[in-house]
């Protein structure tokens, strides 16, 4: 069964609580006179509707969560299922192959024993998909007909309303915190699991790293775990070859557009600057790879660097630069141009030059908001992925040389998620204590720029 049919279902029935409650509402008006009515009947409609299809629509989100595993344990109940391998990749892929039979997405299978899961995915679909709608249309039935028998002229309908409402976008507002809240949750747990396996002091600081997923773990495990590498190699891309061409280049981009552009220039210019942020990362990993990495590399053979290879720190961090340019660019330029105007025209008045009135006055009274758009673009430059991957190379090593291949936190990230390892290997768990590391780096960052702005803000609101 479709999920949009329990769906669809409940929307109808908050439709017709909606419109009885309403023409009840209308009854009491008639009736009774509109001093003796609290709210409006449109009001007391939403209150009915509202009062069918939050708890229905709950319900169905919640099922919807847990039914596949209920499916699942229902065939591994089955008889055909004790057939299946123990455990592994063979395992889930025929039960895959299954579940793609039985509801139709799928009409060939390469493992046999598939299709004699069929029965026993589809007889599970089918009971708690039935199970599923009956209880979401019960919940909607039986809440729209608990808030109609509430209906009275001097009900309270629309404070009722308004209440939901303000449940449901306290709701939302508490998404991005319990998303965060479970991402961190999930990263420390892995983590955890990693460190059992793996000393920290050897991850944090080793200088050799060179996983291998298929090797056993023994007592010498975490030799190969050195993370040192990484972490330099991301912030060497990152947080120096990159800011080292974005800064610059957004700061005289902001001090032209605000300080020496024409209106009609600066109209122009900043929506065309700001369109590099809105260019996908594989576009300029595409334009690191097969542009700028082997002009790199040609320009180091020519110098006399003969190591200079087609990937580099030096491209990936060049465009990695241009890249958040905007950021750094946009920060700058909201800044100055929130100076007051009479800072600007003090320093005129006293016989400063335009271009000391910049430097003695403009940046630093807006060097709050520069250094908050900085930390926010280093932020963004060391969880870079694409460029990375198709521009910086996958070696570790520890080197300050600009035309030799490095690696980053995200590749490895990448690498160690994309493979076949088992999860439980310490290959597969070191992904997610890089992630953890790279996320409170990242984080830390967030905060000193938020804190930042909110000191800039403070200053000149």
């Amino acid at each position: 069964m479709s999920p949009a049919i329990p769906l669809l279902l409940v929307i109808g029935l908050g439709l017709i609580g909606w419109l009885a409650a309403r023409a009840r509402a209308q009854g009491f008006l008639r009736a009774q006179g509109p001093r003796q009515m609290h709210s409006l009947p449109g009001d007391h409609g939403w209150f009915v509707a509202l009062s069918a299809i939050v708890p229905a629509m709950i319900f169905a989100v919640v099922w919807s969560a847990i039914s596949p595993g209920l499916v699942l344990q229902h065939v591994l109940n089955s008889p055909a299922a004790s057939k299946l391998p123990a455990f592994g990749i063979k395992r889930d892929t025929i039960l895959a192959e299954a579940q793609a039979l039985a509801t139709g997405a799928s009409t060939n299978a390469f493992e046999p024993i598939s299709r004699a899961l069929v029965p026993a995915f589809q007889s599970g679909l089918q009971e708690f998909g039935t199970i599923g709608v009956v209880v979401t249309l019960l919940l909607g039935f039986v809440g729209g007909a608990w808030a109609f028998l509430r209906l009275r002229p001097d009900f309270t309908a629309r404070t009722q309303v308004e209440r939901i409402v303000m449940g449901t976008l306290l709701l939302a507002s508490l998404v991005a915190i319990l998303t965060t809240f479970g991402i961190v949750a999930s990263l420390m747990f892995e983590t955890f699991r990693f460190f059992q396996l793996v000393s920290p002091f050897q991850f944090l600081f080793g200088t050799h790293w060179s996983p291998d997923p298929m090797a056993a773990v023994g007592s010498n495990t975490g030799d190969t775990y050195g993370a040192l590498p990484l972490f330099w190699g991301t912030i060497y891309i990152g947080a120096i070859i990159a800011m080292l061409v974005a800064i610059p280049l957004g700061m005289m981009s902001a001090i032209y557009l605000t300080q020496y552009a024409s209106p009609t220039l600066r109209k122009w210019m900043k929506p065309m600057l700001e369109i590099l942020a809105g260019v996908p990362t594989v576009v300029y990993g595409y334009f690191a790879a097969l542009t700028v990495a082997p002009a790199i590399r040609d320009f180091g053979h020519a110098i006399g660097i003969t190591s200079a290879s087609s990937e580099s720190a030096l491209a990936a961090g060049v465009v990695m630069g241009i890249m958040i340019i905007p950021f750094v660019s946009s920060m700058a330029d909201d800044s100055i141009a929130a100076v007051p105007q009479a800072m600007r025209d003090g320093s005129l008045a006293m016989g400063a030059t335009k271009y000391e009135t910049i430097r003695r006055v403009l940046v630093p009274a807006a060097l709050p908001g520069i250094v908050a758009g900085i930390m926010l673009a280093v932020s963004r430059a060391i969880g870079e992925t694409m460029i990375v991957v198709m521009a910086a190379g996958a070696t570790a090593r520890l080197t300050v040389n600009p035309f030799a291949s490095m690696t980053t936190v995200t590749f490895q990230i990448v690498s160690m998620l994309t493979g076949e390892g088992s999860f439980d290997h310490p290959a597969t768990l070191s992904a997610f204590a890089l992630g953890m590391v790279l996320f409170m780096v990242t984080l830390a960052l967030n905060f000193i720029a938020l804190r930042v702005v909110k000191r800039f803000r403070e200053a000149y609101e």
